[in-house]
């Protein structure tokens, strides 16, 4: 409505028609993407309309000019690599060039000015209206890949203190490889929420806020694929006899205090607003005293000794 009243005060037209179009489809989620389309369908309307004046002065008006002006129109937009909305928008405005443009005077000109108006006139609404800040979501997919990467270490924790069969060893990579889809979906939205914030006038109260959860994912991402390595190799060299070494049950209570640790780190603010509590502590650890394994566990033991320490630096965020 804003951009027709505008448009129509501006350029005397008494039906901006094109205004209002380019209003409705320049309008996005987030300022940035409001910019990006404003500016692709301006340009889409230019060529369209350079594209069929210069086929009319050459050719005329005809079906076989139309037609021709379209099958131009996509290849240009396909040469210069634009974007879908400037594509199609090439032709669409070379058809009602040829069309309605030739029985009306000043059509191009008028043409280009109401679309260019209609986008500015959405990008200035989008911004003035508070556009949405995506961090919510961002946050709670990170919360829930943390929480799942906790619950994996829980896993190997329970699959180290007692005996497995075929079906918890399955169950414990099917488990483990569910953290790569998690990893992802936390992944595109943290890109959503930092899409949102992009020339969104509220982002500077938010930024921190986004900062603390990528650099918690940067952080999990690591932690999914060494969590994935472990399951597979206790998978792979699992036995029976495994549970008889006294370091396998100093490794099952690590990777316990490892998930109470890493669920630590989540927090809306990053700080803990009181005074912590015992289950807010970090789980205190010791060297481990390394008996010499038997020589069937030894790869499995040495492999899971090295990914604990690396575990751990990765919660604690530095080396140990």
């Amino acid at each position: 409505m804003l951009a027709w009243v505008v448009s129509a005060a501006l350029l005397g037209q008494p039906l901006p028609i094109f205004a209002a179009i380019a209003a409705l489809l320049v309008v996005q989620p987030s300022v940035n993407q409001s910019l990006s389309r404003g500016i692709e369908r301006s340009i889409g309307v230019i060529l369209g309309v350079i594209v069929a004046s210069v086929a009319d002065i050459i050719f005329g008006t005809s079906s076989a000019v139309v037609l021709a002006v379209i099958v131009v129109s996509l290849l240009i937009g396909w040469a210069l690599r634009l974007g879908p909305a400037s594509a199609t928008q090439i032709p669409i405005s070379g058809m009602l060039m040829l069309s309605i443009g030739v029985a009306t005077p000043n059509y191009a000109f008028d043409r280009i000015l109401e679309t260019v108006i209609g986008a500015a006139v959405a990008m200035l609404v989008n911004a003035a209206i508070a556009p949405p800040v995506l961090l919510v979501p961002a946050h709670t997919a990170v919360g829930r890949l943390l929480e799942h990467s906790a619950a994996t270490l829980e896993r190997l924790s329970l699959t180290l203190s007692q005996k497995q069969d075929a079906a918890g060893l399955e169950a414990l990579m099917v488990q483990a490889r569910s953290l790569r889809s998690l990893d992802a979906a936390a992944a595109a939205a943290i890109a959503a929420a930092a899409e949102s914030l992009t020339l969104n006038p509220r982002r500077g109260k938010h930024r921190r806020i986004l900062k603390g959860d990528a650099e918690l994912h940067a952080r999990l991402s690591v932690l999914v694929r060494r969590l994935i390595g472990m399951s597979r190799a206790v998978h792979d060299h699992y036995d029976s006899s495994l549970h008889q070494e006294p370091i396998v049950r100093d490794l099952a209570r690590e990777l316990s205090k490892a998930a109470h640790d890493l669920r630590l780190l989540h927090s809306t603010e990053g700080v803990l607003s009181a005074p912590p509590q015992d289950d807010q502590l970090p789980a205190l650890t010791a060297p481990l005293s390394v008996p010499r394994p038997h020589p069937t566990h030894w790869v499995l033991i040495g492999s899971l000794l090295e990914d604990m320490r690396r575990v751990r630096e990765e919660i604690i965020g530095d080396e140990d």
